[in-house]
């Protein structure tokens, strides 16, 4: 059925972005970008990340409906679209 589709889907979704792409040090920040290229329909909102002396590179942290946050590279083309339709 859909709904199983759709659940499959997400959970894939959360194992890729679980290890690398969070923010994960004492200052919150992104230490690297996820390889994964996120489905606009997973995205509820953004947060910027500016470099630094803190953070030590740019990045957009896509917050999913799921509640993940995904640590993006900014300059990426999908990116950009991603952030008009937010």
């Amino acid at each position: 059925s859909k709904s199983m589709v759709l659940l499959s889907l997400l959970g894939l979704l959360a194992l890729l972005l679980w290890g690398s792409s969070e923010a994960q040090s004492n200052q919150d920040c992104c230490l690297s970008y996820t390889k994964v290229r996120l489905p606009r329909w997973a995205l509820k909102g953004y947060t910027e990340q500016l470099s630094s002396e803190v953070c030590d590179i740019p990045a957009i942290i896509f917050h999913t409906a799921s509640g993940l946050k995904a640590c993006v590279n900014p300059k990426e083309g999908w990116v950009k679209k991603h952030l008009l339709f937010l």
